[in-house]
């Protein structure tokens, strides 16, 4: 279906919601769905082809969507980017952060409606996802949360179960956010935080950089949205919100309590074991008059496309600083968007592109596998990719593997063989310890005659078909020569 390559950015959600609605790329459901499982079914098989809304959701009175994310051409069209460009639009923001812009409360349409007295699942349509999952969980939810110490704040996308009225076990992974719980923790202190649910696309990506720590992921939305983000300090607590996102949670990561979550299905595919995991208390819920609820079905495209372009951005600009013969990099659906790299290299010498193997692993701990090509091979197209390995690439002189490294201890090999003695976990120390697999899928810089000459007929890329073939012809197969 055709998109736009030169809109403006989505400013809001509902702005990007009506734009996705009037190109008949947004599904409208029957009302009253359920939500436990239902609900994630119809979104997950329109995940790709058009966004899932689902009017009165299990009896709620508040709509829930999901998928509004979920093809990279969508993605660059509410930057305002052609997809050739979504790359480097995103790099230039990361690059050059805006501080953002707060206001009054009484201008900050998140804060229309205010709920002191907390039940979640009654105030929220909040969906059970998968077969395993230990109930309902937020998928979509920004955790923003200020660094104790700087007061710089921190944006990440966590998994949050709801399991009470008014509380919620959330899986930190050892990142940023960690890093400010661990601070207020360690000074015996709750350490306040906001979940925001519903908003806009560019937010919602920007909370992906990869950054440095105190690093606001904010003022790289507003660098994308090309002005500065309009926040609002909470209600309960100074962490500042997107003024215009539809719903926030606010409330307290509580030091020294720990809560079951658990199992959950997780974007390998897998799902991740029950275990203590921290604990937010909720204060206070606010949001607009009329929400809308947002929902990620985990493990689909628009969870692996949030993901995957901040990512391939940061690659790309850390690889160039090196090697400035890569022209482009893809985390392949294939690999959950997270594992597998795919980079194309211009070789001038033999021996880069292991040394190009060796900087895309230290770039992210996440990456598992990384192939390199040449120029002539899209990234992007998995054929094409595997037909490089296939014709380039010997096991016995092209492949590196480095074992005993840190990975994703969201990747359910990295864990066999390590649980105790009594089947319990391994320690979190040990957790996530991968193997690396790079393979030089590259044509030698040199080679006799045409044995490398990628084989092609002249004319094919201008070939005008409505031209060339007769619409509605037909052939006499008695006389098909006449």
């Amino acid at each position: 279906m055709a998109t736009s390559t030169t809109s403006t950015p989505a400013r809001d959600l509902r702005q990007w919601l009506a734009r996705l609605g009037d190109s008949d790329r947004l599904a409208v459901t029957r009302e009253n769905v359920p939500l436990e499982h239902q609900l994630a079914a119809i979104a997950k098989r329109l995940d790709g082809s058009k966004a899932a809304w689902f009017p009165k959701p299990g009896g709620h009175a508040i709509p829930v969507v999901s998928g509004f994310m979920s093809r990279r051409s969508w993605i660059a069209e509410a930057m305002g980017v052609p997809e050739s460009g979504l790359l480097e639009a995103y790099r230039r923001a990361a690059e050059n952060p805006l501080p953002c812009e707060e206001v009054a409360a009484d201008d900050a349409p998140c804060q229309q409606v205010v709920h002191m007295e907390i039940d979640l699942q009654r105030l929220l349509p909040i969906p059970t996802h998968s077969e395993h999952d230990n109930g309902a969980y937020i998928t979509a939810g920004m955790v923003i949360a200020r660094n104790p110490v700087t007061g710089v704040q921190n944006v990440s996308i966590n998994r949050i179960q709801v399991h009470a009225k008014d509380r919620m076990a959330i899986l930190i992974l050892p990142r940023h956010l960690f890093s400010y719980w661990q601070a207020a923790e360690a000074a015996g202190q709750a350490l306040p935080v906001a979940v925001v649910i519903g908003a806009d696309p560019l937010t919602l990506l920007a909370s992906q950089a990869v950054v440095p720590i105190d690093h606001d992921e904010m003022e790289i939305a507003g660098a994308l949205h090309g002005r500065p983000l309009r926040v609002v300090k909470c209600k309960t607590n100074d962490v500042r919100v997107p003024a215009d996102a539809e719903i926030v949670i606010e409330g307290r990561l509580l030091p020294n309590v720990r809560e079951l979550e658990g199992p959950f299905g997780e974007f390998p595919k897998y799902y991740s074991a029950q275990e203590k995991r921290e604990v937010i208390q909720v204060d206070a819920v606010t949001h607009r008059k009329s929400p809308i609820y947002h929902t990620i079905v985990p493990a689909e495209m628009e969870h692996l496309l949030l993901g995957a372009i901040p990512r391939e951005a940061t690659l790309l600009a850390h690889l160039q600083r090196s090697f400035p013969g890569v022209k482009d990099v893809h985390l392949s659906v294939g690999g959950v968007a997270r594992y597998h790299l795919h980079v194309k290299f211009d070789k001038r010498r033999e021996g880069e592109p292991k040394n190009v193997m060796m900087c895309a692993f230290a770039g992210h701990y996440d990456v598992k596998q990384v192939i390199v090509v040449d120029t002539d091979v899209d990234v992007h197209d998995p054929q094409q990719v595997e037909w490089a390995v296939a014709t380039r690439f010997q096991a016995d002189r092209d492949l590196m593997v480095v074992a005993g490294a840190q990975g994703s201890v969201l990747d359910p090999s990295t864990t066999v063989g390590q649980d105790g003695p009594n089947g319990e976990p391994a320690p979190p120390y040990c957790q996530g310890i991968s193997a690396k697999m790079g393979l030089d899928a590259t044509k030698p810089v040199a080679y006799h005659g045409h044995v490398f000459t990628k084989v092609r007929v002249p004319g094919e890329e201008s070939v005008d078909l409505a031209r060339e073939v007769v619409a509605g012809a037909r052939i006499d197969w008695n006389n098909p020569g006449a």
